[in-house]
């Protein structure tokens, strides 16, 4: 039977519905969420790692509910406060001091420098404090595979790394890694997208910017398998330029791909409806091709 649609890359079936309505009948004293999680054991539905794919189920059922195609039991619990509920999905980040003292300095005589991934550890809420303080475009929490770094020196933080799952469809990076659309949908996740990339405003040191982007083109592949059981073989990112000239990717030998179309998520007629950003790419290896092109 054809896909009745797709949910951020996952075919849905009328067998699948099918058999998410005899689910949810079968199941009638199950929540939402514990739903979405015997739906994942159902179909083996995990991540890289082996953890069950919860969350982007819940997600799906919830667009198949709103949708009609199936019929979720009712929420069964609801936060009173109406401003909670608002922020439930990206409530603002606890501030967290640092030292501001202007921190001016050649490279030699700071480093080494130190890469701690915080991740699920204590540091992550100064990663996610000084996004939403320094960064432009402040802090949103990552959905999927994702990793943060903060970098320190002289014992104190001075820069930010946001790493995340690579967007699904990017025709520059396409058209420049060559592979098919099945082996796009089967590698995707061998790719990471620098999402945010902070140095702290009071830190002036030239050539910074671009001895860490050559720092984590080695780490990132490493915490990644260590993370998630799989590595990296490639590094994208955007840039705005309109505001940036992404002098110091381009100094770390990154590579202009195009730009992108403008589409945002909401817009509903294939028309631009944001601005364009340059598509910047940084092979990890020589055969990332032939890696990323693998149907295996």
């Amino acid at each position: 039977m054809e896909a009745e649609l797709k949910y951020r890359g996952r075919a849905v079936t009328g067998a699948d519905l099918e058999f998410i309505r005899r689910l949810i009948a079968e199941n009638p004293r199950l929540s939402r969420r514990a739903m979405s999680e015997k739906l994942c054991e159902a179909w083996n539905w995990r991540q890289a790692n082996g953890t069950l794919c919860a969350m982007v189920c819940r997600g799906l059922m919830l667009h198949l509910h709103r949708a009609g195609h199936i019929e979720l039991p009712p929420v069964r619990w609801v936060n009173p406060n109406p401003l909670a509920r608002r922020n439930a999905e990206r409530s603002k980040p606890a501030p967290v001091l640092v030292d501001q003292a202007p921190l001016e300095s050649t490279l030699k005589d700071i480093r080494p420098l130190d890469f701690q991934q915080v991740r699920r550890t204590v540091e992550e809420k100064l990663f996610n404090s000084l996004l939403d303080r320094y960064h432009y475009l402040g802090y949103t929490q990552p959905v999927g595979e994702h990793l943060k770094f903060v970098v320190y020196a002289q014992d104190r933080p001075i820069a930010c790394l946001g790493w995340s799952s690579a967007p699904r469809h990017l025709a520059p990076r396409d058209r420049f890694i060559g592979w098919s659309a099945e082996a796009r949908r089967k590698n995707i996740r061998f790719l990471a997208y620098n999402t945010r990339f902070l140095i702290l405003p009071f830190v002036k040191v030239e050539h910074l910017a671009s001895h860490i982007l050559g720092c984590m083109a080695r780490l990132v592949p490493l915490e990644w398998e260590r993370v998630y059981g799989h590595s990296i073989h490639y590094l994208e990112t955007f840039v705005d330029p309109g505001r940036f000239r992404g002098t110091c990717y381009r100094a770390s030998n990154w590579q202009y791909l195009g730009l992108t179309a403008g589409l945002g998520k909401d817009s509903r007629d294939n028309k631009p409806n944001r601005s364009l950003k340059e598509v910047l790419g940084y092979p990890l290896r020589k055969d990332f091709r032939r890696l990323l092109g693998e149907l295996r």
